[in-house]
């Protein structure tokens, strides 16, 4: 198959293993002159079902955008599933979030958010993937987290935190319902962590959203659920980290913590691949009003950062304890 063939294949196999594709489906496809070609795989595999599929071309005189068009107000009406496909803009961020919860007051449209997708990503690994392997390995991974009041994560890099779960229970991205959303790629597990209970020190040394690729570890020192000093060898780039999380105080604020499980991620620089991958996790601080499993941080942002090769041991409410992955590795589930 051709590059255009790859990705339309990919599409299609995506939007059947997760959404549940038929024929009813009425598409709405939100996307911009960087991801045109990705837009027209999906346009097409809608086709493919003989959905109807509407696109809206954001205009890039008026980028970056904070506020929803109307003309894509207008387009949602009587939609079925709504396709974000466009370059990520960290500008755009608090953008992206109302136009979810947009969507999701509908109360019924199956919404696939994908800021940051390449055709890379199309043809070369994450979306061309066992979506009913990776959603066993997501149960068996959520069975064991079942009724963990706490979280201890440590790595061979210096990380050592404690978080608070109770009551926050975990969820995968691999099917979406009705009135949910999740990314594509999608592959992960996934939580709003306790907002005042992460204690501890968490060397990030993959990748943070908007940042990329780190040449150098960020250390985060968390206090009460909130960063509380920063520290890295690079100077611009706690600068970077300071500005990024100085939109509002709840951008400080833990608001998710997720476990990789895509068998065909990379950790390649772009958030929406890089937390996908088996061996690492991520913890995001911002909002997470959204999140099915609970939360309350109601920032104007949400921004993950992702280090490698985590060891998780869950405190559970029996008082029993057990490690659930040990250096990146899954244990009792392979």
């Amino acid at each position: 198959m051709n590059k255009v063939e790859l990705m339309t294949a990919a599409a299609i196999n995506a939007m059947n293993s997760i959404m549940n594709l038929t024929s009813s489906d009425n598409i709405l496809i939100l996307t911009d002159v960087h991801c045109s070609n990705i837009a027209t795989a999906f346009k097409q595999a809608g086709f493919s079902k003989g959905c109807k599929v509407d696109v809206y071309r954001i205009d890039e005189r008026l980028r970056p955008i904070k506020e929803i068009p109307a003309g894509l107000i207008s387009l949602l009406p009587g939609k079925t599933i709504v396709l974000n496909i466009i370059k990520a803009l960290a500008e755009e961020i608090q953008f992206r979030i109302k136009w979810i919860f947009k969507v999701k007051e509908t109360g019924r449209i199956k919404c696939a958010h994908m800021p940051g997708i390449t055709e890379s990503m199309m043809t070369e690994g994450p979306l061309n993937v066992d979506y009913e392997d990776m959603k066993a390995k997501a149960d068996s991974l959520i069975t064991l987290l079942k009724n963990a009041e706490a979280l201890h994560i440590t790595t061979d890099e210096g990380t050592d935190v404690m978080l608070g779960i109770k009551g926050r229970k975990f969820i995968d991205d691999i099917f979406i319902a009705e009135g949910e959303m999740a990314n594509l790629p999608c592959g992960e597990i996934y939580c709003a962590p306790e907002e005042t209970s992460a204690d501890g020190v968490v060397i990030f040394d993959a990748s943070i959203g908007d940042i990329g690729l780190l040449k150098t570890p960020l250390r985060v020192s968390l206090k009460g659920g909130k960063i509380h000093k920063l520290a890295a060898d690079d100077s611009k780039l706690v600068q970077r980290v300071i500005e990024l999380t100085n939109i509002d105080e709840d951008a400080k604020i833990i608001g998710e913590l997720g476990i990789g499980i895509n068998p065909g991620a990379r950790i390649i620089g772009n958030m929406l691949e890089d937390e996908k991958a088996i061996g690492t996790a991520h913890i995001a601080f911002g909002n997470n009003e959204d999140f099915p499993g609970g939360g309350k941080n109601r920032s104007k942002i949400h921004r993950d950062y992702l280090f490698h090769r985590p060891t998780i041991e869950a405190f559970y409410k029996d008082k029993t304890s057990r490690k659930i992955i040990h250096n990146g590795k899954f244990l009792f589930i392979e």
